[in-house]
């Protein structure tokens, strides 16, 4: 059972990961569809798996689960936040099961809030491989906009493929309020 909430909206919560929802990670990382989305090349056993989550709670990052009710849906998170920049990187992933329900924009949204609330960040941002066009489309909805293109800069099923850059800035968002 995933953790307490730590933020909630309408359709989900983020809730923190505890140790019981390694099994969940493990097994959705090591999904071709997921670890193809997030640029993986090797396997995560156990223990990785578990050196992740020792890491992450010791580290400046934030790691969160998507839940719809108390059902672990993905993963979402901050990374390399600078608090002296104003600055972090977003990530997320959703099991292939629940795509298209607009988990990963309603939890990319929530993440969004708090990074410029809570957290007082300026900018964030986000990386999405040219052929995932759901990512390209949750970062688009939850307001970031396309900073550019770093051309051929991965190596995925074979061939070379162009990673989009997106940012958002806290005054953009707050805008759009």
């Amino acid at each position: 059972m995933p953790g307490p909430t730590f933020l909630e909206g309408d359709r989900i919560t983020l809730r923190t990961v505890e140790e019981e929802d390694l099994d969940f990670l493990q097994r959705d990382v090591n999904d071709p569809d997921v670890w193809r989305s997030l640029g993986a090349v090797s396997p995560v056993n156990a223990e990785q798996e578990r050196e992740w989550f020792e890491e992450r709670s010791e580290g400046d990052g934030i790691s969160l689960l998507i839940c719809d009710d108390e059902e672990p849906v993905g993963s979402i998170g901050l990374s390399g936040i600078n608090e002296t920049w104003g600055h972090a990187e977003v990530g997320y992933w959703v099991t292939p099961d629940a795509w298209g329900e607009g988990y990963a924009t309603a939890a990319t949204e929530l993440l969004v809030g708090y990074a410029f609330d809570q957290r007082r960040l300026n900018k964030l941002v986000a990386n999405a491989f040219d052929f995932n066009a759901g990512s390209r489309r949750v970062l688009e909805k939850a307001g970031f906009a396309e900073e550019g293109v770093r051309r051929e800069e991965a190596f995925i099923d074979g061939e070379f493929v162009d990673i989009h850059r997106y940012g958002l800035l806290a005054r953009e968002w707050r805008a759009d309020d």
